[in-house]
C-alpha cells in the first residue's frame, strides 16, 4: 500500500499559539504511528514558527516508521539535521513571508548546493528527496544530481477546479511516468485532503502520500486517531 507519512506541523502550530506543552507533538506522532501510519513528517522552518529543535531531537527517538525532515538549504537548518540523522530528509523551498510552502524547489538554480547536500547526507545513510512541481524536466534533475526521491508539489492540482484540475493531474501523471522511468522514487503532498485524495492514488508506482494540514484539521472534531483511520481507509480502498 501507498505509505502515509502524517506531518504535524500543526500540533506544534496550536502548542506555539498559547507556549507550554500542549498539545504534544510527541503524543502526536504516537498516535498515528499506532494507527497504521507509516511515518511521521515535521518541516523545521528557519523561523522555529511551529516545530522546534528539541521537536525533532524527541521524535527522531520515538518514531517506529520513516522520520521525515522538511527543511530548507540555510546552514543552521542542515547543521540540525545532520546533528539529528532523521530517516529521510525533503529538500523543501522556504520563505519566511509565506504562511506555507508556496511551490517547489528551484532545483536548476541551486543544483550546485542541493548536490552538495544530496552527497553529504547520503554519507550519513540518509535518504534525500526533493519537493518540486510537476515537470518532468525536474524530476530528471533530481535525477540526475542523485536524489532518491521526489515529492510532487500537489498544491496547484489542490487549488484548482474543473478543467484546470483534470490538466494539473495530468501534470503529475506526466512526472510520474518520467520518474518511474528514470528509477527515482516518487513522493507527493500539499494540499491532499479526503476529498481530491483518490484521484493521485492511480500515480504511477506513488511511493508515499506526505498529509497534514487536513488530518489535523479534521481531528479536532473526530480526534486524531479517526481522522488517520479515515485517511488509511481512502487509501486502502480507493487501490
Amino acid at each position: 500500500m501507498i505509505a502515509l507519512c502524517v506531518n504535524v506541523d500543526h500540533v506544534a502550530t496550536l502548542r506555539q499559539a498559547r507556549g507550554g506543552h500542549e498539545p504534544d507533538v510527541i503524543e502526536a506522532a504516537r498516535v498515528c504511528e499506532e494507527r497504521g501510519a507509516s511515518g511521521i513528517t515535521v518541516h523545521l522552518r528557519e523561523d522555529r514558527r511551529h516545530i522546534q529543535d528539541n521537536d525533532v531531537a524527541a521524535l527522531k527517538s520515538i518514531v517506529k516508521g520513516n522520520f521525515n525532515l522538511e527543511m530548507g538549504l540555510s546552514d543552521d537548518i542542515i547543521h540540525v539535521a545532520k546533528k539529528t540523522i532523521p530517516g529521510q530528509i525533503t529538500i523543501v523551498p522556504e520563505k519566511r513571508s509565506e504562511l506555507t510552502t508556496e511551490g517547489g524547489l528551484d532545483v536548476a538554480a541551486n543544483r550546485l548546493k542541493i548536490a552538495r547536500v544530496i552527497k553529504e547526507f547520503h554519507d550519513l545513510g540518509v535518504a534525500v528527496s526533493l519537493f518540486i512541481e510537476p515537470q518532468v524536466d525536474i524530476v530528471l534533475l533530481s535525477n540526475e544530481l542523485g536524489a532518491d526521491y521526489v515529492e510532487l508539489h500537489t498544491g496547484s492540482y489542490c487549488n484548482a477546479t474543473g478543467g484546470a484540475a483534470a490538466a494539473e493531474m495530468e501534470r503529475i501523471y506526466a512526472s510520474a511516468r518520467a520518474a518511474a522511468k528514470v528509477g527515482i522514487g516518487l513522493n507527493a503532498g500539499h494540499g491532499l485532503n479526503y476529498i481530491n485524495l483518490p484521484p493521485l492514488l492511480k500515480a504511477e508506482k506513488l511511493h508515499e502520500l506526505n498529509i497534514g494540514h487536513s488530518i489535523i484539521s479534521r481531528s479536532v472534531f473526530t480526534g486524531l486517531a479517526s481522522a488517520v483511520d479515515e485517511m488509511l481507509r481512502i487509501i486502502r480502498e480507493t487501490l
